[in-house]
């Protein structure tokens, strides 16, 4: 018979690169239904020399690939050994962490997440459940949204879950299957700009606000085939450094306007994704503090109950979820959605590494 209550490390490093995401995790599962608490947890942020790695390495050769894959299993290892360390963590069933993207291409097969070499489990000292994306896209998924299977199972109160972070997702019950999707690029470009202006990011959206649209911008990027797609659809950093980011510079734009164009981007095509334009809709992610954002996002939506979560769980959604993924894991049960990802049957992914 399979545990009932677990104690997890769930550990998540997103497209934004504002730092990796360390959360402690008790889940229980009663009466055919699992609960959540979210107990210690904190963003640890990437010094400047892992950001300029990171943000470089989507053009790295395949050694240079194979090398940073080596230094940021190690990196990673040491920053997840120390948070245990300095939390007194005990008994922790499993550390589950999802790494870092570097290359997100299903189309080609190719999905890659450093961090996710065996070697983390020494340096941490745990079993680790991790690498939850290429056997998807092996099965001819999209390996991604992975998320939605913790929408189902854990916020299912909610019409849509909408994630705002580097991308943003949504996921909801369509006929009895979930369905989820990448919208579109959020923080990957809103915070690009910021950093023209010397900072991380563009706090509650001030500085976007203070721009103004750029009405063929604006109906430029709308545009683009990906919005014309079916999915299951996902995005990569491929997609804003080819497409998105060398056509808003085509007009010159101060930072201040390509944020306020993009944020309005953003609201229009989330509006437009959504089958249905009323109920509750549960945001999350680092958007959601985007004050500006979210206005949009509800002026598009009138009839929407949007809804914004406790700090905890607006913060750490993922690396809860991702948790959750690893807990099914280690129960030999489905943790992939292929009415999301389009693999060709749900099944159970992830690897796992003991000590």
């Amino acid at each position: 018979m399979s545990k009932q209550t677990y104690h997890i490390l769930g550990v998540m490093s997103g497209t934004s690169l504002d730092g990796i995401d360390l959360a402690e995790l008790f889940f229980t599962y009663e009466n055919g239904h699992w609960t959540y608490e979210i107990g210690t947890a904190a963003t640890l942020p990437y010094p400047e020399i892992w950001i300029t790695q990171l943000k470089a390495a989507i053009t790295f050769s395949e050694n240079e690939l194979q090398q940073i894959n080596l230094d940021y299993t190690t990196y990673l290892g040491a920053v997840i050994s120390k948070f245990i360390a300095d939390n007194n963590f005990q008994n922790l069933d499993a550390v589950c962490s999802h790494g870092h993207t570097i290359l997100h291409q299903p189309q080609r097969g190719i999905t890659l997440q450093i961090g996710n070499l065996p070697e983390i489990a020494t340096y941490v000292r745990q079993t680790v459940v991790c690498d939850f994306r290429v056997q998807d896209v092996k099965m001819g998924g999209q390996g991604a949204p992975l998320v939605p299977i913790g929408d189902r199972t854990l916020f299912n109160e909610y019409t849509y879950c909408l994630n705002l972070g580097g991308f943003s997702n949504v996921s909801f019950e369509h006929n009895g299957q979930r369905l989820a999707f990448d919208i579109s690029p959020v923080n990957t470009v809103l915070n690009y700009y910021a950093n023209q202006l010397g900072l991380p990011y563009d706090e509650s959206g001030k500085i976007a606000a203070s721009g103004k649209i750029i009405t063929e911008l604006f109906e430029t990027l709308n545009a683009y085939d990906y919005y014309q797609q079916s999915f299951p659809k996902s995005l990569g950093f491929e997609f804003v450094r080819e497409k998105v980011l060398p056509e808003m510079e085509k007009f010159n734009p101060t930072p201040e306007d390509a944020m306020r164009t993009f944020i309005e981007h953003i609201g229009w095509q989330t509006a437009r994704a959504l089958p249905a334009k009323k109920g509750k809709l549960l945001a999350t992610g680092g958007g959601a503090y985007n004050t500006l954002l979210i206005e949009r996002i509800k002026f598009y939506l009138p009839e929407m109950e949007l809804i914004i979560p406790d700090a905890k769980t607006l913060e750490f959604k993922e690396a809860l979820i991702f948790g959750l993924l690893g807990v099914l894991r280690l129960r030999n049960e489905i943790n992939v959605l292929a009415s999301v990802t389009g693999a060709k049957q749900d099944h159970c992914s992830g690897k796992v590494f003991k000590v």
